[in-house]
This record gives C-alpha cells, sequence and structure tokens, in this order.
C-alpha cells in the first residue's frame, strides 16, 4: 500500500484513512493465507479478538505517530517555536475559511497564530474548528484587547455582504490591518501565493452587490460586429475594450490621441488571447478627415464614445478645450457614423452634466442634447458634410450613458489619497461636507454593455451608483486601513472648493422622471429632445465664438443654451445676471 512512501510531516485525513485501510488489508490477508495453508485446521472463531485487538492498536499507534510528529513540525519550523508569532483572526467558519487557516499555518513565512474565527452564524458560535473557536462580531474589540490581534484574514468574495462589511469596519475603527485572500480555486496546488494575500483597499468597502447581465443580450449584440472604442487608452474605454472583447466580436478598434497610454493598452492586449481582434487608430474625434478614414477602413458597425476631457478644474481654466472635444469632437464623429451607417453610437456621460456648474459638465450636457436630437431627426439632408443631395432616413440609434465617479480612474480622488498618505500627508480634501457618488470601473461598464442592448435611441440611461459617499469619511478610513490614526499620523486638510466644483452631484434635472427597466440597477431618463435644426444651429454659433477664443462670450452662450448652468466657485460666475435667455430649452 505504499503508507512508508507519504511524508509523515503532511499526513492528511486521506494518509489516515490509507492506513486503517492498510491495516484491515493486512488482516484479511492473514487470515486468507492461514486458510489456504491450514484448511479445516485453523480456527477463524479463535484468532477474531486477537486480530479487532491487533486492527486497533496497530491502526492507532500509526495513525499517532503521524500525528505527533506533524504536530510537532508545526511548532518546531524555520526559523524556530521561540519567536514571537503574530495573532490573527480569520473571518468566516466553512470550508474556504479553514482551508485559509491550513494554508496560514503551513506557510513557513507567516509567524501567526489563529486565535479564532469570526462567523455571523449562531450553529458554530463558541464551539470549536481544529481546535480554534468560533466567536461573533461584537467579540472583535475584546479579542483585540485580549490577544493584542494585528490582522483580520477574509475571503475576496462576497465581501459587500453587510456581516461582512461590518467585521471590517470594526477591524478598521480598532485598528486591526484586513488582509483578503484569493478564493481558493484559484490557488495554486492547493495553496496561495504570496500575490494573492492582499491589503484591503478603499474600493473593496465602497463596492456594492454584483450586477446581475444578461449576457447572452450582450453577446447577440455584439458577437461577430465591428466595434469602434473612442477614448480606448482612457480607464473607462480600455475597460470597455476588455469586456468588449470577451463577447467575440468581429476586431475592436482602439482610437485615442493619447500614444503612450494606447501603446499601453495594445501590449496588454498583445499578451492575452485577443490580440488578433485588436485594431489601434491615432486620431483627435477632432479631426474630421483622420476620423472618416478610420470609417472607411474598419467601417465600424457599434461606436462606443469615451473620449472627453473629464476634469473639472482644469476645464474650467481651458474651457475652448472642453467645447471642441466634449461638444464638437462628440458632433463630428455621431455625424460621421450617421454617413457610414453605424448600427448604434453609444456616449459616456457624467452626472456632472445634470445642473451643471462648471464647463465640463456644460459642456457633456450639450453634446447630450445633440445626441439626442440627433436620434429624433428623421431627415438628416441637412448635415453639411453629407455627399449626396438625396435625404436619407438614419439608420443609427443613439444612446446616452450617464454616471457618477469611477474607482481608480485616472486622477481619481483614492489614488491622490494614496500618495499623500504614502509622502506622510497631509490629506487634502475641499470641504468637509462634499460627496460623491462612486462605482467601480469595471461595474460601470457592465451597465454600459447593457444600457447598449436595451437601447432604441434617443434614451439617456441613468444608473443606480448607490449611496453617496462623504470623501471626508473616504480619508479617514483610507488612513486607518494605512495603519495610521487620522489628524494624529496623518492630518486632514480642507483646501475649498475647487473652480466649478460643487458639493453634491444629482443624476437628474428638475425636469426629468425616471422609467424603470428590467435592470432594476438601470433606469431611463424621461425628457423631452430638443429640436435637430435648432441644437446644430446654436453649437455652429458656440463654435464660432471658439475659435475667435472669446472666453466670456462662449461660456456666456453656454449659459443661454443651459438656463441651469450656474457657476459655481467660478471666474464665470460674473457671467450668470447677465446670461441671455434660452434659445432653444
Amino acid at each position: 500500500m505504499r503508507v512508508h512512501t507519504r511524508i509523515v510531516r503532511y499526513s492528511n485525513t486521506r494518509d489516515m484513512l490509507r492506513v486503517l485501510f492498510t491495516v484491515l488489508l493486512s488482516s484479511m490477508s492473514f487470515v486468507f493465507l492461514c486458510l489456504s495453508l491450514f484448511g479445516t485446521y485453523f480456527s477463524v472463531a479463535g484468532l477474531g479478538a486477537i486480530l479487532l485487538v491487533n486492527f486497533f492498536i496497530s491502526s492507532s499507534l500509526l495513525m499517532g505517530v503521524r500525528i505527533i510528529i506533524k504536530d510537532l513540525f508545526k511548532y518546531i519550523d524555520e526559523p524556530g517555536f521561540s519567536i514571537k508569532r503574530d495573532n490573527v483572526l480569520i473571518y468566516g467558519a466553512g470550508n474556504h475559511s479553514i482551508l485559509v487557516k491550513k494554508a496560514l499555518e503551513t506557510q513557513k513565512g507567516l509567524l501567526i497564530n489563529v486565535q479564532g474565527f469570526i462567523d455571523p452564524g449562531l450553529d458554530k458560535l463558541y464551539k470549536y474548528i481544529e481546535q480554534t473557536q468560533v466567536h461573533p462580531v461584537k467579540s472583535i474589540q475584546n479579542l483585540k484587547q485580549k490577544f493584542s490581534i494585528s490582522t483580520m484574514f477574509i475571503t475576496a468574495e462576497d465581501l459587500n455582504t453587510d456581516s461582512k462589511r461590518s467585521a471590517v469596519e470594526k477591524c478598521i475603527e480598532y485598528g486591526i490591518k484586513v488582509i483578503t485572500v484569493a478564493p481558493s480555486n484559484q490557488w495554486l496546488n492547493g495553496m496561495p501565493t504570496s500575490h494573492q494575500f492582499k491589503d484591503l483597499k478603499i474600493e473593496d468597502l465602497l463596492e456594492r452587490a454584483p450586477i446581475q447581465l444578461c449576457k447572452e443580450h450582450i453577446c447577440s449584440e455584439v458577437k461577430g460586429k465591428r466595434v469602434l472604442v473612442t477614448g480606448a487608452a482612457g480607464s473607462i474605454g480600455a475597460e470597455i475594450v476588455r469586456q468588449i472583447m470577451g463577447y467575440n466580436p468581429e476586431f475592436v478598434v482602439l482610437c485615442d490621441r493619447a500614444e503612450t497610454p494606447l501603446h499601453d493598452i495594445q501590449l496588454e492586449l498583445e499578451d492575452g488571447i485577443y490580440a488578433h481582434k485588436s485594431r489601434i487608430f491615432v486620431s483627435d474625434i477632432q479631426n474630421s478627415n483622420r476620423i472618416k478614414a478610420l470609417f472607411n477602413l474598419y467601417k465600424p458597425q457599434i461606436v462606443f464614445h469615451a473620449a472627453a476631457y473629464k476634469h473639472v478644474p482644469m476645464m474650467e481654466n481651458h474651457p475652448t478645450e472642453a467645447v471642441l472635444t466634449n461638444i464638437w469632437g462628440t458632433k463630428n464623429l455621431a455625424d460621421i457614423s450617421v454617413d457610414y451607417g453605424v448600427e448604434k453610437f453609444i456616449m459616456i456621460s457624467t452626472d456632472k452634466a445634470v445642473r451643471p456648474t462648471n464647463v465640463m459638465g456644460a459642456s457633456k450636457r450639450i453634446a447630450e442634447m445633440y445626441i439626442q436630437a440627433l436620434n429624433n431627426s428623421v431627415i438628416y439632408n441637412q448635415l453639411n458634410y453629407t455627399k449626396s443631395v438625396d435625404s436619407r432616413r438614419c439608420k443609427t440609434k443613439f444612446i446616452t450613458t450617464r454616471f457618477g465617479n469611477v474607482l481608480g480612474s485616472n486622477g481619481s480622488v483614492i489614488p491622490r489619497f494614496k500618495a499623500q498618505i504614502e509622502r506622510g500627508g497631509p490629506i487634502t480634501v475641499t470641504h468637509p461636507d462634499i460627496t460623491r457618488y462612486f462605482m467601480t470601473i469595471p461595474e460601470a461598464v457592465h451597465l454600459v454593455l447593457e444600457a447598449s442592448v436595451m437601447g432604441n435611441g434617443g434614451e439617456i440611461f441613468i444608473f443606480d451608483m448607490g449611496k453617496p459617499v462623504k470623501i471626508t469619511d473616504l480619508a479617514i478610513n483610507m488612513i486607518k486601513l494605512a495603519g495610521f490614526v487620522p489628524d494624529v499620523d496623518i492630518k486632514i486638510l480642507f483646501t475649498g472648493l475647487r473652480p466649478g466644483e460643487k458639493l453634491y452631484e444629482e443624476l437628474l434635472n428638475d425636469n426629468e422622471t425616471v422609467i424603470p427597466t428590467y435592470n432594476k440597477d438601470i433606469k431611463i431618463s424621461k425628457t423631452i429632445p430638443n429640436c435637430y435644426d435648432e441644437i446644430n444651429t446654436v453649437i455652429k454659433e458656440l463654435l464660432d465664438i471658439n475659435l475667435l477664443n472669446n472666453v466670456d462670450g462662449m461660456v456666456g452662450k453656454m449659459k443661454a443654451i443651459l438656463p441651469d448652468f450656474i457657476s459655481n466657485n467660478s471666474q464665470y460666475q460674473k457671467l450668470d445676471k447677465s446670461s441671455m435667455p434660452a434659445e432653444i430649452v
């Protein structure tokens, strides 16, 4: 049975069962051999008691030796059992948590003692699993004081459940470090690698319940299609590319004017299995000739328009560029999409387009208005780029998606806070009461894809952003997660609202109502679209003022187009009282 080939210190339950089976088989073999050699002279009944005692003594000794040796190696291990070990907790008392405990105890580089499991269930409380007691969430503070708990290990699965979130929040409050462990099905040879133990990120605490997608619908929409993604080097655009690749398109065209980040995602795709499905095209969406060349070459059927300027203070200082890219670039791309018979055009907008207080938000709102008007216009012979004099009906369905801030995007608040903590502070927050909606990049793109499928043209889809997050609370939790004490180790400094910034964001204008969809996370904003001729005319007038570099005149024109565009903490507040009545709204 080759029992001797098993390394004793790594014995497990199967090895113990092998020992039992081996002893049983040897006893049975002994009886069979005696019957074969001695026949009727051999009495099985006479040896029954002896064989039974032999079975229990032999199996007990063989298993006992293994248990003793295994326990000895557990405590007498590199670099020695006399070294002080960290006391830790493990969240959960299920099979996966037990596997985590075993993995931690067998890792030679981790000098730890697992002092308990934390579990919200009632059936296992205060019972023992592998000599370790199960405790309720409320016991974390007492365990911290009693055992000087330094760390709690928690599985990365279902981190957003209420009980687990409560345990994590208590750990943060009591200064206990939280480390996430990858699911056991991702372990290599039944053991987690070092990179699968990760410090808890603030993004993990802000995540919501997993979004349910109709992947079959998305696959039927994208499979075999030619897809164009503008702004493909940005955070949202790059994630759109990654997710679309999984739905087996014919190919995806990655368009952006940022050379280095576009090159980075190209290398990422080349390292994967989708390199043959990607096409790289360097261009600015304002450049009509280049965009037409792209459409002539690749003939895209679906366009995801994520290219835009998004940083509020930057665009407040450079409003002409916001107008050129966010308005003219969008109009240029949309018009060419109509000319080339694109099936669907999905525009990525922002919650800052709702009652805008800055140029960036206003430019995105005007772009939304043009997209809606273009979708509802039946005859497109007015488009100045159309070569044919014949009127043609539009085949393109224009869809707008509107959501708030995304976690981890380029220039977002969380990477900035991390860098400030690494420098020793202070963390700079604009205002004590400022709040923002947050969504992770993957889940935002999930909803964009879902909305692209359900859209019939002309809709503004609004995503459920969850509850708004107070930025001050975000900063405090990040400081605690880093193992520091807020306002003691790391100071929080309030710097005042930046130009164009407001305290809170909204997802709906006053005159907008919502219509539910089959996905509870997606709703449709019910708005009355503008007349195409009128919005097209005022955008041309806006661009003419832009070319004259008349900044005040241009921003004043934007305020005339959008009566609810009231500047906040900005140099353009002087234009609010003198703004003209709306021409088209």
